[in-house]
């Protein structure tokens, strides 16, 4: 006999919150869709960001690539996470091995989490980059979000005993 409450903790183990993966997924389109906006004028940066004045924009095309192919491939970055945001509440993102995908929400965790944090610092402290506090409390929430989706994602994928 099963013990007390075990068909309630199943029905709570696949019960997860699909709202931050949701949210994490616009933020990316938002991304993607920013960047994609400044690879059309061939500018470096990020709309409502800080400005990247056009001499740096000369000295990073010579120095590491065009600033047009540098801004598409992030706008593709942006379209990629928001894909994996969204398959991790999809039946078909669930059909990924668990493990498989952890690793791929950790890692874009510190990917991402990198970027927020220097909006955060420079957003509250000021390191010169440029970003005002409304960026860092915006980091925060970037950073709230990837880490709910990743406790959404393993709460609803964990095995439930027998």
């Amino acid at each position: 006999m099963p013990r007390p409450g075990y068909v309630r903790d199943m029905v709570k183990a696949a019960v997860a919150p699909r709202w931050p993966a949701y949210a994490a997924a616009m933020l990316f389109f938002g991304y993607a869709a920013g960047k994609a906006a400044f690879a059309l004028q061939a500018r470096l940066g990020f709309p409502g960001g800080p400005v990247v004045p056009a001499a740096e924009h000369e000295s990073y095309a010579r120095e590491f690539m065009n600033v047009t192919t540098a801004q598409w491939s992030a706008s593709v970055s942006g379209l990629v996470a928001a894909g994996i945001a969204v398959a991790t509440v999809t039946g078909l993102g669930r059909r990924v091995p668990r493990t498989l995908m952890l690793v791929v929400l950790v890692g874009m965790s510190l990917a991402v989490g990198a970027g927020a944090m220097i909006m955060i610092v420079d957003g509250f402290v000021g390191v010169g980059v440029g970003w005002r506090w409304y960026h860092g409390v915006l980091g925060v929430v970037v950073i709230g979000l990837l880490l709910a989706t990743i406790r959404s994602y393993a709460k609803v994928t964990r095995r439930v005993p027998d």
